[in-house]
């Protein structure tokens, strides 16, 4: 139900202010229009409900019957996406290893061996057979799919590759060759003309919203400290390549080698106005400026300084897959508390894992809560210094 008001929203919302700005909708009864707008999603909630309730099937799988073969983890998991369909009926699993072998227990039948999907298969006209076996297995695979032609079942292919990292795999096809997507970034051809319109578009108008408070923190600053009002470092952006970013200065010192200490509570290397400029996150403003030069995106993981991705990729698995997009000025995990200094590689690990999330489930939807959500971190900060 969220995910349909939020997809709902993500529509409705451009449309009312382009019709706002345009004067369209002086012309219908307003009482109507908004009328017209809240009763859709709720008709479109109630009939996914109904439907979820009556168990009415998804199309093309109405009534369905299906097998397993491969009874090992990803075949077990895959299981689990099943069951989770209406409409499927699992038969149970074929392995070439017995019950005892594997360890465990199931809650579907093991039915006998991969060399007696096909009998089965035609004996009790099963509708799907997917294939769940390792990939180190391809010719027993091959087998068993030239045994399968001879049956009226559907045949798919699970293949192991999701299991290799945290991106969800994806099958395409270039020209007549079928490849496997294993890693990649989810700002391909229109997400990532749409990712970039949003940048320019909210960037350039949060810029000239934000321009006198900037100009009053570029005062505070000069007048409270010696030093550039600005203090520029060199951190990891898109695709890994180095990148300059810049923040309002609010430490004594301008650290940009290989050695950087994070500030952490109380450090003394932060200034006075500095100290007010970190709690509220006043100091990222001019990223705003990165923003409209292509280098940084609204949202999107905080990008590390240069000295410490070179650390934490070494310690963290999966640490660089976060490059796959520009960096942003907040994110998924700092509205999830994962702000301030990771003295522990648990926090950094964290603070990944909440960056690849995003790159996983990304939409304009979910950028959007996170820049409201960005607003009260920003008011109510947490770990801040």
């Amino acid at each position: 139900m969220v995910r349909a008001l939020r997809r709902w929203l993500a529509v409705v919302l451009p449309l009312l202010a382009l019709g706002i700005a345009s004067g369209l909708f002086a012309r219908p009864d307003p009482a109507v229009l908004l009328f017209g707008l809240g009763l859709v999603p709720c008709i479109a909630l109630i009939a996914q409900r109904a439907a979820r309730l009556a168990k009415v099937p998804f199309a093309g799988f109405r009534g369905r019957t299906a097998v397993i073969v491969g009874a090992h983890a990803l075949g077990r998991h895959f299981r689990d996406t099943l069951a989770a369909l209406p409409g499927i009926r699992i038969c149970g699993f074929f392995d070439d290893r017995s019950e005892s072998r594997l360890g465990i227990s199931f809650s579907d039948p093991l039915l006998g061996t991969v060399g007696d999907v096909a009998t089965y298969s035609k004996r009790q006209h099963v509708d799907v057979v997917y294939i769940a076996l390792p990939m180190a297995r391809e010719r027993r695979v091959v087998d068993l799919v030239n045994q399968l032609m001879d049956t009226t079942a559907s045949v798919y292919f699970v293949p192991d590759v999701p299991l290799l990292g945290p991106m969800p795999a994806r099958v395409e096809k270039l020209l007549d060759t079928p490849v496997v997507q294993v890693c990649e970034t989810p700002f391909l051809g229109i997400n990532g003309m749409l990712k970039r319109s949003e940048d320019l578009i909210l960037g350039t108008l949060l810029l000239l919203a934000c321009l006198p408070v900037m100009l009053i923190v570029a005062a505070a600053i000069r007048l409270d400290s010696h030093g550039p009002v600005l203090f520029k470092q060199r951190r990891h952006g898109l695709d890994g390549k180095e990148i300059i970013v810049y923040k309002f200065r609010t430490m004594t010192v301008l650290e940009d080698g290989s050695e950087i200490s994070q500030a952490r509570w109380g450090d003394p290397r932060i200034t006075r106005v500095g100290t007010l400029l970190r709690r509220y996150s006043l100091d990222e403003l001019p990223q705003l400026i990165n923003v409209l030069q292509g280098r940084m995106s609204l949202v999107g993981p905080r990008p590390h300084a240069v000295a410490h991705n070179e650390l934490y990729r070494k310690l963290i698995a999966g640490y660089m897959i976060r490059h796959k997009v520009r960096p942003g000025i907040t994110g998924w995990a700092q509205v999830n508390g994962l702000r301030g200094e990771t003295d522990r590689v648990e926090k950094m690990r964290a603070r990944v894992e909440h960056d690849i999330a995003y790159l996983r489930e990304w939409s304009l939807a979910l950028d959007m809560a996170i820049l409201l959500r960005t607003v009260w971190e920003v008011v109510w900060p947490r770990n801040a210094y």
